[in-house]
C-alpha cells in the first residue's frame, strides 16, 4: 500500500518533535559537493506562486540549490489553476516531475487542493490561513537569539493574521508562552485559541488591546504590516483601527533591555513599526529574512529524512 506523502499545509501538522527535528537540521553544514552529494541532488522542486514574493522565492530557491536541487518557479499567468486547469489536474502532473511542490497563494484552499491529488509533499509557503516556513524561520531566529524556546515568552502585536497564527502555534509547539495585543476585532477567535492550547500551550494566551501591557516580560516583541497583500482595499480602515498599534521604544521598553524585535518583512517604518525599533540595536528583522533559506534548508532535509522525499 502507498504512504500518502506529508504535507506542511500549517506549522502543527508536525508535531512538536518533528518541529525541533526541522530546527536542527536547519544547521548542519552544506557539503562542498552538494550538487552530487545533496540531500536534493538529482531531484527537482516545483514552486508556484499566486503573489509577488521576495524572500519566499529566493530563500526557496537558494535552498533547494544549495542542496544540490533544481529549483522550477512558475505563476499563475502560465497556469492559471482554477481557470485554465483544475488544482487536481496540476497536482497529478506535476507530481511526475517534482520531488516536491511549494505554493504561495491567496486562497488556502489551493492548498488543500493540490495536497489532495499530489503524490509528493505540498509545501504552504504563504496563504490567507497560515505562513508556517515564516514560522520555522522565525522560531530559528528566536532560537539562535534565545538558546532554548521552552519557558520563554513571545509577544505579538497587530492583526491576528496568518503569520501571527504559524508563528503562535510554533511556539506553542516549543514551550513558549503567548502575549497578544490587537484592536477590538483584529485578535485570535475563540478557535485560535483552542487551537493553541491544543498545539501544547500551556497557560492561556494573554490577550489585551495594548501593546506595551502585551509586551511586558517577552523576549521577542514581533508585528507585521496592517494591511497585508490582498487587503488593500480595507488599508484606510486598517490604518484607522491599528491606530496606537505601532512598535516603538515605549513598547520595547516595557519588554526590557535584553528584548528583540522581529518583522516578518516588508516593513512600513513609522506605520507599525518604528524607524528607531526596525533599524535599532535589537532589531533582527535581517537575520529573520536571511533564516528563512536556512528554515527551508531544514525542512527539505527532514522530508528527505523520513523518506517524504524520494
Amino acid at each position: 500500500m502507498t504512504v500518502p506523502p506529508r504535507h506542511l499545509l500549517e506549522i502543527d501538522d508536525l508535531s512538536a518533535g518533528e518541529l525541533v527535528r526541522i530546527l536542527d537540521l536547519c544547521e548542519r553544514p552544506i557539503p562542498p559537493d552538494a550538487a552530487v552529494t545533496g540531500e536534493l541532488a538529482g531531484r527537482s522542486i516545483g514552486l508556484y506562486f499566486e503573489k509577488p514574493s521576495l524572500r519566499t522565492r529566493h530563500s526557496c530557491e537558494a535552498a533547494v540549490s544549495r542542496l544540490g536541487g533544481h529549483p522550477v518557479a512558475f505563476t499563475q499567468a502560465e497556469v492559471g489553476i482554477g481557470s485554465r486547469e483544475p488544482a487536481a489536474d496540476v497536482a497529478r502532473v506535476l507530481s511526475g516531475f517534482h520531488a516536491a511542490l511549494g505554493a504561495r497563494v491567496f486562497d488556502h484552499a489551493v492548498l488543500e487542493d493540490l495536497a489532495a491529488e499530489a503524490t509528493v509533499p505540498v509545501i504552504n509557503l504563504l496563504s490567507d490561513l497560515g505562513h508556517p516556513c515564516q514560522a520555522l524561520a522565525d522560531l530559528k531566529t528566536m532560537r539562535d537569539e534565545l538558546g532554548s524556546l521552552s519557558g520563554r515568552t513571545v509577544c505579538w502585536v497587530g492583526d491576528y493574521n496568518n503569520v501571527a497564527r504559524s508563528l503562535t502555534l510554533g511556539a506553542a509547539m516549543c514551550g513558549m508562552h503567548v502575549r497578544i495585543a490587537s484592536p477590538v476585532g483584529y485578535g485570535p477567535s475563540d478557535v485560535a485559541v483552542e487551537r493553541l492550547r491544543a498545539a501544547g500551550l500551556s497557560t492561556a494566551p494573554f490577550l489585551t488591546t495594548r501593546p506595551a501591557e502585551a509586551a511586558e516580560g517577552a523576549d521577542a516583541v514581533h508585528t507585521d504590516v496592517w494591511a497585508s497583500m490582498g487587503q488593500e482595499d480595507e488599508a484606510a480602515d486598517r490604518s484607522r483601527a491599528f491606530e496606537g498599534f505601532q512598535v516603538d521604544d515605549s513598547v520595547m521598553a516595557a519588554a526590557g533591555d535584553s528584548a528583540i524585535f522581529m518583522h516578518c518583512l516588508p516593513a512600513h517604518r513609522g506605520e507599525e513599526v518604528a524607524a528607531s525599533v526596525a533599524d535599532g540595536a535589537r532589531s533582527r528583522m535581517f537575520p529573520q529574512a536571511h533564516n528563512r533559506m536556512h528554515a527551508m534548508i531544514g525542512l527539505f532535509r527532514w522530508l528527505v529524512e523520513i523518506e517524504a522525499i524520494r
